[in-house]
């Protein structure tokens, strides 16, 4: 089967730049999202992006009108009857997630594929949602998708060699690099990553460093090119709890969330989004 039109569910940061690397590997790309302005920031966030680059002479600006001509934006789900494969990239929560995949199993032809952008919620679990649990995958971006190289590419249960195949496929077009990884809690990255930026929560807490500090230390000593704290600010704490917590109930008590994150999240300090999470931004 060949993979055309990819529809993109979820116009936020990730869903964004999926669409864009997406339209930039010359597949036409349907974003979809519930509201419509939404859309019209992620399309203005990719413009932004697409022009930069024409002015750093890296993109020449006729490519540039060529990448958003590929991109056409929906708020109406039932469009997803018209695409090959579904990239759903929507807040990491499973009952939201549960009702989109309930539905696209409804619209979508036999053939699509259905691909999830979770970054710790079983696939096999998204799968079960739908009567075609050999066609549902995951294929996990990085944060800035347009930037970075990896993609987890996620087997589920159930997921045939054929849809696996055929999301590696997509990711290589897309210039990005698949790794195959299996379907346990937090995958790959999120099971190293998130449980040490949550160990750099507790040595805050406990009054180990300041924030700047273990920044600095673990940048230096580490060669990171962003400290555990700042990166959880970058990510959104609310993002790193949920993860924390889906690891803690998925492997035991080792992965408890740290206190001090679970407070800032309360608060609403997320991080960069709300102007204030480990560290305080302008």
């Amino acid at each position: 089967m060949e993979i055309r039109t990819i529809m993109v569910i979820g116009a936020g940061q990730m869903g964004s730049g999926i669409a864009q690397v997406a339209a930039e590997a010359k597949y036409n790309v349907l974003l979809c999202d519930l509201e419509a302005a939404y859309l019209t920031r992620a399309v203005q966030s990719i413009d932004r992006l697409l022009s930069r680059a024409v002015e750093k002479g890296k993109l020449p600006a006729v490519e540039r009108q060529e990448i958003l001509a590929r991109i056409a934006t929906t708020t109406e789900l039932d469009r997803a009857v018209e695409v090959e494969l579904v990239v759903e990239a929507v807040t990491e929560n499973v009952e939201v997630k549960k009702g989109i995949f309930l539905q696209l199993d409804k619209i979508c032809a036999a053939h699509t594929i259905l691909a999830s952008n979770t970054s710790s919620i079983p696939l096999t679990q998204l799968a079960s949602f739908t009567k075609r649990p050999s066609r549902v995958v995951g294929m996990h971006f990085m944060n800035p998708v347009p930037l970075m190289q990896l993609v987890e590419v996620i087997r589920a249960q159930a997921t045939s060699d054929e849809t696996f195949s055929a999301a590696m496929s997509v990711v290589a077009r897309m210039g990005k690099t698949g790794v195959e990884v299996n379907d346990f809690p937090g995958f790959v990255i999120n099971r190293v990553l998130i449980p040490m930026i949550n160990e750099a929560a507790f040595c805050l807490q406990e009054g180990v460093a300041s924030a700047e500090a273990i920044d600095t230390v673990m940048k230096l000593g580490a060669n990171h090119p962003l400290g555990p704290l700042a990166l959880a600010d970058l990510i959104g704490l609310d993002v790193c709890l949920s993860i924390m917590e889906i690891l803690h109930a998925g492997l035991g008590d080792k992965y408890r969330p740290a206190p001090m994150l679970r407070r800032l999240v309360q608060a609403g300090h997320l991080g960069r989004k709300t102007g204030r999470g480990f560290h305080a931004y302008k």
